[in-house]
């Protein structure tokens, strides 16, 4: 056999591996890492290599039978496995190029997004009542099952919900208006209800390990600090708030490098009363303070137009500029204004 041949054979199969995703954590058991082992691991939400390189030490050594000498060769194997170190610039454009784009239905919107809702990335949309939060996330949960020709991302939908305003009725419309079979639509977008805090936290744990098994495109948490307002009140436990959706958000950043899936989560917004309705600004701000405005990649504010029609305007944004768009909550989901702003 010509030897000559098996370096490029190598070379092809690591590409693979890059293509295809997220290496499981069960890869572990061919360095030496026992199958109880990876057990502990998965249980505790770390399902890809990739979750455990991106771990810190002392993270692992809370998990229940790891020990310091396990925590450091589970580590030291997961980094060979994981590139941690620099790269050029050149390698991140040539990546960043390759990022697919979820359309949001609404033509405007999509524009200002650069495309649309961006993958890999967390977006967050902030506004008060009736200014379309949720019907934005019931029509992406529809569109990030098109083909990627269509403005799609060819996955299923994760669906965290803590206000109890998912309604698939809705996304029946949307199936409809892009011809899509409305029951295979239904069947791939799995829905979870959060009762408390604690439990959103514990439901990422789940979603972790449904997406190193299946093709997810998005990830949807509708609202992300509604259940944070009631289970911490007064200034007492503000502290204690802020860290614990520090954790959460800092999963759902985690989960969004590790399987490249959209995150798109709401916020609520409070009225401030600091004075700063006089100098012109904003008077309502939304909910989490810098915590949640550092870990959202792309912030939108929304607001409401004349008559029917909403407006989206870009806060924050490492790449786009800041630019409004108006679009409409129509019966098949996000879209279009009608020509005469009902």
């Amino acid at each position: 056999m010509s030897q000559e041949q098996d370096p490029d054979m190598i070379e092809e199969e690591d590409e693979e591996a890059l293509i295809s995703g997220p290496l499981l954590v069960a890869k572990l058991q061919e360095a030496g890492i026992s199958a109880s082992d990876t057990k502990k691991l998965q249980d505790a939400g770390l399902n890809t290599i990739e979750a455990v390189a991106f771990t810190p030490k002392k993270t692992l050594l809370t998990i229940k039978g790891i020990s310091e000498a396990k925590a450091d060769k589970i580590l030291t194997e997961a980094c060979k496995l994981v590139p941690m170190g620099f790269t050029t610039a050149t390698e991140i454009h040539s990546r960043r190029s390759e990022l697919v784009h979820i359309t949001t239905g609404a033509t405007g919107l999509d524009t200002i997004l650069g495309g649309g809702i961006e993958t890999g990335a967390i977006t967050e949309l902030y506004g008060e009542f009736r200014t379309g939060k949720s019907q934005i996330c019931h029509t992406l949960a529809v569109t990030c099952q098109l083909p990627i020709s269509m403005g799609g991302g060819e996955g299923k939908c994760l669906y965290i919900d803590t206000e109890g305003t998912f309604r698939p009725a809705r996304m029946l419309a949307v199936a409809e208006r892009y011809g899509l079979n409305g029951e295979e639509v239904l069947d791939n977008i799995a829905y979870a209800r959060a009762y408390n805090a604690e439990h959103q936290l514990s439901l990422l744990i789940q979603a972790s390990a449904m997406m190193a098994e299946s093709r997810f495109a998005l990830l949807i948490v509708d609202s992300c600090t509604s259940l944070y307002r009631t289970d911490f009140s007064g200034r007492g436990e503000l502290s204690a708030r802020q860290m614990h959706l520090a954790k959460f958000l800092r999963m759902l950043m985690r989960l969004s490098d590790e399987f490249g899936v959209a995150v798109v989560v709401t916020n609520q917004v409070v009225a401030q009363v600091d004075g700063a309705m006089f100098a012109g600004a904003d008077p309502k701000k939304p909910i989490g303070g810098n915590i949640m405005a550092h870990a959202s990649t792309t912030r939108l504010s929304l607001r409401k137009g004349r008559g029917a029609t909403r407006v989206a305007k870009i806060v924050d944004s490492p790449e786009l500029p800041e630019a409004e768009a108006v679009y409409s909550i129509n019966a098949d989901g996000i879209g279009e204004p009608l020509e005469d702003g009902s």
